[in-house]
Formats: structure tokens, C-alpha cells, sequence
């Protein structure tokens, strides 16, 4: 095991359309796309992509969606630890004008506890705090055994605050600032109170807005790409948690500016392409997206 991700299996349906029908009205989507889902497994698949293959835990049912996530699992050659729910969880998602509204049907009611692994030779920790028992057991863990720890803050849930007691790298989203009143700003503060080392906000087209390892606040701005060309942001923000945990794993002693700057890469490759899957980039595909961009920034 190199690296370690738990989280809340989707399979997301994503479909572009100009109309929503409603009542007894038909239409017919101009393309659509099928893939896994979810925050932290969305970012295992694409540290898988790039070239580090994690473990991952994560909600597997015994239905047909359940199996074609496990499919998709071996296609990239992601070992499954399997949380057991009854039924699988779906994502509806229809990007428009460079956001997106989102349905879900989710089953987060866990048959068996979750599964005690051995770390072994992991080198890092990837959780959303979806399965907040598996997330806090595995931060505290890692924590005590040097292990790096990262966290996507994509909103508030039950245990967010005591996880941040044990979480190295905590990249949050502007909803979690809405959702605890705080500005861009008071939430750096917060999360260098919790002992973050690294803290970061992801501000869409407005780039991040974080803390490096001296505590210094800095931006990171978001590449120019020209909006006609942005097709679906949904799981931009997973990509990019994905990419610099497996820059750390590919680069351990390079600095954390470094990591996010080749994390907002592969996100703007990403917001090019409709679904999940087809916007994970390979490395060549990062560096095409550094060399078209970087000048202009």
C-alpha cells in the first residue's frame, strides 16, 4: 500500500442539456457520460491515472451499479476495501455556464464496520469525511505513525472539527466557509488553529487562496482559459486533491507550492471534459495544459 483513500462511492450520471423537463414532458440530453463518483474515490482514480495506484475504502452494494464500480476499480488497478450498504449511491449532474446542479440518492447506512487494514509502506491519507468512524480512525493512526494526512473540506459534516486535530493538509472548499460563517481568511486562521501544517481554500475561477509551510498566505490563481471551453467542473475539485497527493508521493521533498501548482493543471484539464473519467489526465496531458497556460499567468 502506498497511499490510502476512504470515501463515499457514486456512480455519476452527467448529462448536457438546455432544458430540465418536468411533469410530463420528454427531452433528449445533446451528451452524457457515466463514471465513478465521489470526492476522495474520484481522487484515487486519478492518483491511479497519474501513476500512483492507492488502496481505497470505500461503499460497495451488491447490485449492478455496485458491480460496475468495482469494474472500473480493476480497469486501474485500485485494491477495493469494501464498506457494504445496500444499495448503490447516484449522482445526477448537469454542468451549465460553468457550474452544476447535482441530485443524489445516496445509502451512507453501513452494514459491517469498517475494515481494519495494515498501512504497511503508506505514505499518505486521502479522506473527505465521508465514513466519519473509518476517516477519524485512520487520521489518528496515520498521524501517530508519521504518515501524511490530507482532507478535502468540501462541507461541514459531524466530525470536522475533531478530524482537523489530526489532518497535515487541509484543502477546503468556499461552501464549508459559507456553511460555518467564516471568510476566505478566518477560515486560514481556523484551520491553522485546528494544527493544519498546510491550509487552502479552493475558489474555483478564482484560483486558491492558502498557507504554505511557514504559514505564509499566498494565492495560486486559476489559468485564463476561455469560458467556451469549460464543459463540466464537477470533480475539478476531487482531481486536483488527487493530483497533489500524488505529487507528494512522486516528490515528497518538493515545496507545497509546487504540488498545487501541478494539481491546477490536471483541474483545468479536467473542466474540459465531460465526466468524471474522461477527465483524469495522464502526465503528458499536464504538461500540454502547463505549457499552454503558464505564460499567461
Amino acid at each position: 500500500m502506498q497511499a490510502l483513500f476512504i470515501g463515499q462511492t457514486y456512480i455519476d450520471v452527467t448529462f448536457i442539456t438546455d432544458h430540465l423537463p418536468t411533469g410530463d414532458e420528454k427531452h433528449v440530453a445533446s451528451d452524457y457520460a457515466v463514471s465513478f463518483g465521489g470526492n476522495a474515490v474520484t481522487a484515487a482514480f486519478c492518483c491511479a491515472k497519474l501513476g500512483v495506484v492507492p488502496d481505497l475504502i470505500a461503499t460497495v452494494a451488491n447490485d449492478w451499479l455496485g458491480r460496475m464500480f468495482q469494474d472500473m476499480s480493476a480497469k486501474y488497478g485500485i485494491s477495493i476495501h469494501a464498506r457494504k450498504v445496500n444499495a448503490s449511491s447516484l449522482s445526477f449532474i448537469m454542468p451549465k455556464d460553468g457550474k452544476r446542479a447535482i441530485v443524489r440518492c445516496r445509502d451512507d447506512v453501513h452494514i459491517h464496520p469498517f475494515p481494519l487494514l495494515n498501512l504497511g509502506n503508506c505514505r499518505a491519507l486521502h479522506i473527505d469525511g465521508h465514513q466519519p468512524d473509518a476517516a477519524i480512525h485512520y487520521a489518528k493512526q496515520c498521524r501517530e505513525a508519521g504518515i501524511l494526512t490530507s482532507l478535502d473540506g468540501g462541507g461541514l459534516r459531524t466530525n470536522t472539527h475533531e478530524l482537523l486535530e489530526f489532518i497535515d493538509v487541509a484543502i477546503v472548499a468556499e461552501r464549508l466557509c459559507e456553511q460555518m460563517d467564516l471568510t476566505p481568511e478566518k477560515m486560514l486562521a481556523y484551520l491553522k488553529e485546528r494544527g493544519c501544517k498546510i491550509g487552502g481554500i479552493t475558489m474555483g475561477e478564482k484560483g486558491l487562496l492558502w498557507y504554505d509551510e511557514a504559514g505564509t498566505v499566498q494565492s495560486l490563481p486559476a489559468y485564463p482559459i476561455p469560458r467556451e471551453r469549460v464543459i463540466d467542473t464537477n470533480g475539478a475539485g476531487d482531481v486536483f486533491h488527487g493530483a497533489y497527493v500524488y505529487s507528494y508521493l512522486a516528490n515528497p521533498n518538493a515545496k507545497w507550492r509546487d504540488h498545487f501548482e501541478f494539481a491546477r493543471a490536471a483541474s483545468t484539464f479536467k473542466i474540459q471534459r465531460l465526466g468524471n473519467e474522461a477527465g483524469l489526465p495522464t502526465l503528458a496531458d499536464i504538461d500540454m495544459v502547463r505549457q499552454e497556460f503558464e505564460i499567461r499567468v
